[in-house]
């Protein structure tokens, strides 16, 4: 049986103030003058949209009014949020860049939610930016805040909600300066000493143990270790495998990431690929269940019988999962540091150490190709330089 044929909502005139509207879902939708070719032709693309999705959205209903009433800071974050809601999502789940991008509108919401798009420029572009300094934020991810901010009024224009002299004017802010302003300055990542790894190893489980050192070996991401399955291992016959990971951070650039595994690396890893070829490597489920396995038998009393009747707890709050995180990965590292009473240090500094080694050893481009930059002046941020070299020369010539 058919269903039952939608109405279509009426154009009406709303007596107050003498504009055209029409009500989509509860919702009312100010046309413009009443009776004017204009508003006319926004109620039939608004009609359109309706019955083309089923429902309008955000965006359609913004284009349909802008033109008509002005447009506020708070209405234009809505529409980008639900744009960057589908946007910034990777194998179906959100990225990181919602939880940034939330971060940085937040102190735009809370002072300039109400203010008209058309009257938002640079000095109060400014002023979010004093109060993201005030909130004790570091400068750099200041400037990334700020680049995120003008992004949506860019996409603004973009989809004719805004014009786009706003834009070209907030532009002109320029990023804050190291040393010119009153932002903190974040610390920067240095290499971690092999001794305080060789300390924390004893304290972790053993498939963290083999991730640092394999790790270390390689010179991966935190997050491309985690990720690492026996399929994604290829040229196992040859003397250097390669590892092509399922995901990595810049393959939205479509750029292409290969890991080598020497020897040294095979040898640790060779353990872990007895299993499933899609299942990965290092679980916690799987350590979880060895560990468990492992208590019992070190059991010295004996079980009663009100021990075996107990069952375990059918949903626990929390499960191990079928492969680390990278925070479940840094975690692990710092409970170790706090137990074996080192510094505390994060898996991305073992990359910071390697690429550094390998650089002293074999070159800038070396270091840059392991580490996966595009770019040299990126690899200088990992790679410490070589400042010992300096030191022997001008001890020889100095």
């Amino acid at each position: 049986m058919a269903g039952r044929p939608k109405k279509v909502p009426s154009y009406c005139r709303h007596k107050a103030s003498g504009q055209a509207v029409v009500r989509i879902n509860s919702s009312d939708h100010y046309l413009g003058i009443y009776g004017t070719p204009e508003s006319h032709e926004r109620y039939r693309r608004i009609i359109a949209e309706h019955f083309s999705n089923g429902q309008t959205s955000r965006l359609a209903e913004l284009a349909a009014t802008s033109r008509a009433s002005d447009l506020t800071v708070v209405e234009l974050i809505a529409a980008y949020w639900e744009f960057a809601g589908s946007y910034y999502v990777k194998n179906g789940k959100p990225t990181s860049e919602q939880t940034s991008l939330k971060l940085a509108l937040r102190p735009l919401k809370a002072l300039h939610g109400s203010t008209l798009v058309r009257e938002f420029g640079p000095l109060s572009l400014e002023v979010v930016r004093e109060r993201m300094i005030d909130a004790n934020i570091t400068r750099n991810r200041i400037n990334q805040h700020v680049g995120r901010i003008r992004r949506m009024f860019k996409w603004g224009v973009s989809k004719e909600l805004i014009p786009v002299t706003t834009f070209q004017s907030l532009m002109t802010v320029e990023g804050l300066r190291k040393g010119r302003s009153r932002a903190k300055e974040s610390k920067r990542i240095r290499p971690v000493r092999w001794s305080h790894v060789e300390t924390t190893l004893p304290f972790l489980p053993a498939p963290i143990q083999a991730m640092i050192q394999l790790q270390y070996l390689v010179g991966c991401r935190p997050g491309e270790i985690t990720l690492l399955r026996p399929c994604d291992i290829l040229s196992r016959n040859e003397d250097v495998w390669e590892f092509v990971p399922e995901s990595h951070k810049t393959e939205h650039h479509e750029r292409q990431r290969r890991i080598f595994i020497g020897k040294r690396a095979q040898t640790i890893l060779e353990p872990w690929m007895n299993r499933d070829l899609q299942a990965y490597c290092f679980s916690p489920k799987e350590s979880r269940e060895e560990f468990d396995v492992e208590r019992s038998k070190q059991r010295r009393t004996p079980h009663t019988p009100s021990s075996r009747a107990r069952k375990r707890k059918g949903r626990p709050k929390k499960k191990p999962g079928d492969r680390y995180t990278t925070a479940s990965y840094g975690y692990a590292i710092r409970k170790a540091c706090k137990k074996s009473g080192v510094p505390n240090w994060s898996p991305n500094q073992l990359r910071h150490t390697r690429g550094t080694q390998i650089r002293r050893a074999y070159g800038l481009e070396a270091s840059q190709v392991v580490l996966g930059h595009s770019k040299a002046d990126v690899t200088q941020i990992y790679a410490e330089r070589d400042f010992e070299l300096a030191k022997s020369t001008m001890r020889e010539m100095g």
